[in-house]
């Protein structure tokens, strides 16, 4: 298959392309500049000049392979639409990437008993309006002609194998803890984030791609902690002795942005991946998020 995916040179995008090379399948990607053109094309990947705004140059890429695979940025429709667009009726495959951030709320630390299924209806604060929007957008392109799915992963964890191989929330964590000299969460850090090994959310696109029904939503998750849990976690590796200490929205959102503190690190987010262990056979096996911190050490 002839495979266009966004964000190439990204986390997820270059982990995914990694084993679909591997497998024989041509993949094209969008990159922003010569520098990640060259990176990618050192990989095997075919490059693509362009950004997300850059939409005929999308819209080209799209009709000229067999699937899609969004993997850029999950808030940006122009882009979404641009795409389906241009495959619309043809039965191609295009698969979003999301983020179980929709289903967060405003706890600031604090836990929640609130645990969605694949199927739970979500009522997103307003910095999730649009996502779930686009996510809608998608899964109602099933009726056009399309094998749209959506994937919804949670924090994830694990080194990549693409051109960015590191993740986001964790290494941002760690930092903080390393500027401080302490790890720290938001309030008393007991809010709950589901998360996933790269590896086997990875696993998850390649069912998905090669399986998957029309209109399928899928969460990927394979077990949940704490940001104090994980803060205890990377504070061990670090020397300083599992000890952490709270701090406020405000003093999370001059280090990280509004969104990120409201959305993520002081949020709870708690999904179960029910629909891809059921009808795609998807068995995670890799290890859990504190064991991946730990072996950081």
């Amino acid at each position: 298959m002839k495979i266009f995916i966004t964000g190439a040179s990204g986390y997820i995008g270059g982990s995914v392309a990694a084993p679909l090379l591997a497998s024989g399948h041509r993949i094209i990607g969008l990159v922003r500049s010569e520098q990640r053109a060259s990176q990618v094309r050192e990989r095997g990947i075919e490059p693509v000049l362009g950004t997300l705004s850059d939409l005929e140059v999308l819209a080209g890429a799209s009709r000229q392979a067999d699937a899609v695979i969004n993997a850029a940025n999950a808030d940006d429709r122009p882009s979404v639409e641009a795409m389906l667009a241009a495959i619309k009726g043809t039965g191609k495959t295009f698969i979003q990437t999301s983020g179980s951030s929709i289903v967060a709320d405003l706890a600031g630390g604090e836990p929640t008993d609130a645990i969605y299924e694949d199927h739970t209806p979500v009522r997103p604060l307003p910095g999730r309006v649009g996502r779930v929007a686009i996510n809608d957008l998608v899964l109602s392109a099933a009726k056009d002609g399309i094998r749209a799915v959506v994937i919804a992963p949670t924090l994830i964890y694990g080194r990549g194998s693409g051109v960015n191989p590191y993740s986001i929330q964790v290494p941002k964590m760690t930092a903080l803890a390393k500027k401080h000299g302490i790890a720290k969460h938001i309030g008393r850090g007991e809010n709950i984030w589901s998360n996933v090994h790269i590896d086997d959310l990875v696993d998850l696109y390649l069912r998905v791609l090669d399986r998957a029904p029309a209109g399928a939503f899928y969460y990927a998750e394979n077990g949940e902690n704490s940001m104090r849990e994980v803060n205890s976690a990377i504070s061990r590796v670090l020397g300083f002795g599992g000890r952490t200490e709270p701090m406020s929205i405000a003093e999370a959102a001059a280090e990280w942005g509004d969104g990120a503190a409201n959305y993520s690190f002081g949020s709870n987010s708690r999904v179960r991946a029910t629909r891809a262990r059921r009808e795609l056979g998807w068995s995670p096996n890799h290890g859990t998020l504190l064991e991946d911190i730990e072996r950081q050490a």
